[in-house]
């Protein structure tokens, strides 16, 4: 199956997307209208991108709506990622009786990458497995668990006068999704493919890529196109139909530049076995949970020079340890420094770890700093900055070249060094905010696509000046290495 893999995009796709928008399950957050009369009640598309954050199995959210539809307890359609395996999936109950029950086989998980979603309604067709179809990634998918498809000519609640159609959740009022959303297309009366929104990238012909559809698809009367660009109206319908959708518990912070044509690093749920700590505003807030452990992010690190930043929100007395790591915690003993090829930047008594052993390094930093992280792997240095300024006076740590490392690549990493739990932490790959606050004062990298609160290249570093970048597909695409 073609996916956009974490640290892999195309270098130019000739279509950007520049925005999607941030659905946090915590904060209960859709966006609705109601339907109107249809162009064809039988016939319908919805195309998505998606990049799922949350993936717990906890009710009422054990499953995840990416859009429903809903007149009443007896007519509603939920189009979602279905229970803890995360299957795609359509359930469709029309006066009461199911109408529709179809999924894929396959499971869904990755959170360090978009993918490319279609369901797609014609209920005129004489075979009943044409009348829906599913595509991922631009290749149909054929085999699925079909309890029912629906009948020749039936009319599904999706696309029905008078239901109101939810993006982000159920229309009963829960399964609320939780992550991000491109390129969301709703089309009233044409049953389209996945070739109509995407295509393969020629130079890398395993990749999809979106495409630029709005001129080429036939919307119909309840069709309806978010491209997430006015962050004062996230809801706001560009299709030309006219058909807006309000938004609930979704701000302009909500707005994000990590899209299907730069995907941005976050902290990876995945990895979360040992250290237990919880997850929100798209996999850039965390609480940590076991003591001496922690959380790696999404993307590898073998080439470059990289930053991020990491806003301590609440940490009282415990000790935060920020920095890189080559390999995931093993235990609940294994906290960030305690092994080779693992270094952080204590909190509590400033010092820098690594194999276990500490060493004198800059300030301490509690609540409310932000500590700047700076990787090059060219040079083989680690530096930090608290609220801006580079420590230990901007000498760097020495570490090992990623080539030598199990793995070859660092991972940022973040965690707590106490026998207390529950340091929470906020952090800005680039992405403008840090885990639903946006920055006070935006400063780009040298390419620019990071949006950070402090420049990545200002100071000196070993006493030289570099340019740091933010950790992106763009930016890997062209200086990862």
């Amino acid at each position: 199956m073609p996916l956009i893999l974490g640290a892999q995009s195309a270098v130019a796709t000739g279509f950007n997307v520049e925005n999607s928008c941030r659905f946090n399950d915590g904060d209960d957050a859709y966006l609705t209208r109601t339907f109107g009369t249809p162009t064809n009640n039988k016939i319908w598309t919805f195309s998505v991108w998606v990049k799922s954050s949350d993936l717990s199995d906890t009710a009422p959210n054990s499953s995840r709506d990416v859009v429903g539809a809903r007149i009443d307890s007896s007519n509603y359609s939920d189009l979602q990622f279905l229970s803890d395996e995360r299957w795609m999936y359509i359930l469709d109950y029309i006066t009461g009786a199911q109408e529709t029950n179809v999924r894929t086989l396959n499971y869904y998980r990755d959170c360090g990458a978009w993918m490319h979603m279609v369901w797609a309604m014609d209920t005129t067709q004489s075979v009943d497995t044409n009348r829906l179809k599913f595509y991922v990634n631009g290749t149909q998918v054929t085999t699925l668990s079909a309890g029912r498809y629906p009948d020749q000519d039936s009319l599904s609640t999706m696309n029905k006068n008078t239901a109101s159609c939810d993006v982000g959740r159920s229309g009963a009022g829960y399964y609320y999704f939780d992550g991000y959303m491109a390129e969301v297309a709703f089309i009233d009366g044409t049953q389209y493919a996945a070739s109509d929104f995407g295509e393969f990238n020629s130079d890398s012909p395993t990749i999809w890529q979106p495409i630029d559809f709005a001129g080429d698809v036939t919307f119909g009367d309840n069709g309806f196109y978010l491209d997430f660009k006015d962050s004062a109206d996230l809801g706001n319908d560009v299709s030309g139909e006219g058909n807006d959708l309000t938004p609930t518990n979704i701000a302009a912070v909500d707005q994000a530049t990590d899209t299907p044509t730069n995907n941005f690093c976050t902290m990876n749920p995945l990895d979360n076995y040992f250290n237990a700590a919880t997850f929100s505003e798209g996999n850039n807030y965390i609480v940590t949970g076991a003591p001496y452990s922690y959380n790696t992010a999404t993307m590898g690190l073998a080439a470059g020079l990289w930053y991020f930043e990491v806003k301590v929100v609440a940490s009282t007395t415990i000790a935060v340890v920020l920095g890189v790591s080559n390999k995931n915690s093993t235990s609940t003993t294994d906290y960030l420094g305690s092994t080779s090829n693992n270094y952080s930047y204590n909190g509590e008594n400033g010092d820098s770890f690594t194999a276990g052993s500490g060493s004198t390094y800059g300030d301490t930093y509690t609540d409310g700093d932000i500590i700047g992280v700076y990787l090059d792997l060219t040079a083989n240095k680690l530096y930090f900055a608290k609220n801006g300024t580079v420590q230990n006076s901007g000498t760097g740590l020495s570490i090992t070249a990623a080539a030598s490392t199990t793995g070859g690549f660092y991972l940022p990493s973040a965690g707590d060094y106490d026998s207390v739990n529950n340091v929470t932490l906020a952090f800005n790959f680039g992405n403008g905010n840090f885990g639903g606050t946006a920055v006070s004062s935006g400063n780009a990298d040298a390419n620019g696509y990071g949006n950070f609160e402090y420049d990545p290249s200002a100071g000196t570093f070993d006493s030289a000046s570099k340019s740091f970048l933010a950790i992106c597909t763009k930016n890997l695409a062209t200086d990862g290495g």
